[in-house]
């Protein structure tokens, strides 16, 4: 049966500037992106996405005539939740409150309208863990990482450590995949699971602590301090000090410096010694902006660092204030703390910004892709292109320019 994710409307807004780039279900929080996560459960024969028309090419619905599960991809599953999913018959709607998490219809091609009216209403016993704010992602990444941990490893047989100089606590929380290269570090998953993706590095007097997940191709560098609770998505680099914190893949935080509950987007790079702060001095809770509400909103949380968007670039000795929010495609570097709501293709720091003009974000985007071996192509530059249009208004600084 076809599974299809779909964006809700509710929610999405509230996730930007993640969700600029990217459908809800496509986030990532434990090992695993939310689709994969359902993917795995339910089996489908194949997986489509509903969601913004513009990003519609890069992640397709496929083939939406006849029977299919309609899931929101917000929701982050369980075993139990999935077997509430798959028992739904044709016409039925698995709500949690007023949320609705899936739905069985027989052609999918009415989903609009069986959604919003049509569905016989089975409400979910328990509560289901839904992504509706950036900051929930490195709240419940800790819990995501332990159940994705027990998803991909049942049945299955670690590989070897292989290193004599590494030394290892809770062994049997270890799970390591092919290709893994290890060398003179300390691992203790005593305290939760450390998961090490195929043809991953960790390298010399690197100290990981779990929950840990190292995904497919990235590297923890020399020496560098993984404090617990922490994503590390596929083919990235990182370095320094980080504590649960989440970098979605293709991004680079190679060097000293301290990251903290913090999320950080596709194809980023922090500078060397790039600092966040991620408690205020007077330990109030921390706003953020927020682009559905256009306002800065309290998070209620103690602790919040950095929400960055895609292709986001920090240089050297950057220092980030608590809960601060950049766009996609913004450039930041200079002296001083820059602004805590920087918006998408920002160019500057703390003595100001202007635009970083479509063509030269191109260039850039075109080598750091290369280096990766992916093409900055027309699907890619689309996508960029409306979020450009979508974002001109958060760039005060173009509505006071003298013409």
């Amino acid at each position: 049966m076809h599974l299809l994710l779909f964006d809700d409307p509710a929610i999405r807004p509230h996730l930007l500037p993640l969700t600029f780039t990217r459908p809800v279900a496509a986030l990532r929080c434990g090992i695993l992106t939310i689709a994969e996560k359902w993917e795995r459960r339910l089996a489908p024969a194949s997986v489509g996405y509903l969601t913004q028309p513009y990003l519609q090419a890069k992640f397709p619905a496929g083939n939406v005539a006849g029977a299919a599960l309609v899931v929101n991809g917000a929701v982050c599953p369980d075993d139990l939740l999935a077997r509430q999913v798959l028992a739904l018959r044709p016409g039925q709607g698995l709500y949690c409150g007023e949320t609705l998490v899936a739905a069985h219809l027989a052609d999918a091609s009415k989903v609009a309208e069986l959604i919003q009216d049509g569905l016989e209403v089975r409400q979910s016993p328990e509560d289901v863990s839904v992504i509706e704010r950036p900051w929930h992602l490195f709240l419940r990444n800790g819990a995501e990482i332990r159940q994705d941990f027990a998803l991909l490893t049942a049945g299955r047989t670690s590989q070897p450590v292989g290193d004599a100089h590494t030394i290892v606590y809770g062994a049997e929380n270890i799970f390591i995949e092919e290709g893994v290269k290890i060398r003179a570090a300390i691992l203790n998953a005593e305290d939760g699971p450390i998961y090490l993706g195929k043809n991953s590095q960790v390298h010399e007097g690197a100290i990981i602590k779990g929950p840990l997940a190292l995904c497919e191709g990235s590297h923890v560098n020399a020496g560098a301090k993984l404090r617990g609770d922490n994503t590390i998505g596929p083919f990235s680099k990182v370095g320094g000090e980080v504590g649960n914190s989440i970098l979605l893949g293709y991004s680079n935080k190679g060097h000293d410096g301290y990251l903290g509950n913090s999320v950080i987007g596709e194809w980023c790079n922090l500078g060397a010694d790039t600092n966040t702060s991620n408690l205020k001095n007077n330990y109030a809770p921390v706003k953020v902006w927020s682009h559905a509400a256009k306002r800065f909103v309290d998070t209620g949380q103690t602790f919040c660092g950095l929400l960055m968007g895609d292709h986001a670039k920090a240089g050297i000795n950057t220092m980030f204030n608590t809960g601060t929010v950049v766009g996609v495609g913004a450039n930041i570097f200079g002296a001083g703390f820059p602004r805590t709501f920087i918006p998408s293709f920002s160019w500057g720091g703390a003595a100001g910004f202007e635009t970083f003009k479509l063509n030269k974000f191109a260039e850039v985007a075109e080598r750091v892709m290369s280096r990766r071996g992916l093409a900055y192509d027309a699907v890619e530059q689309g996508v960029i292109a409306e979020v450009f249009k979508q974002t001109e208004e958060d760039r005060v600084w173009e509505k006071t320019k003298v013409v």
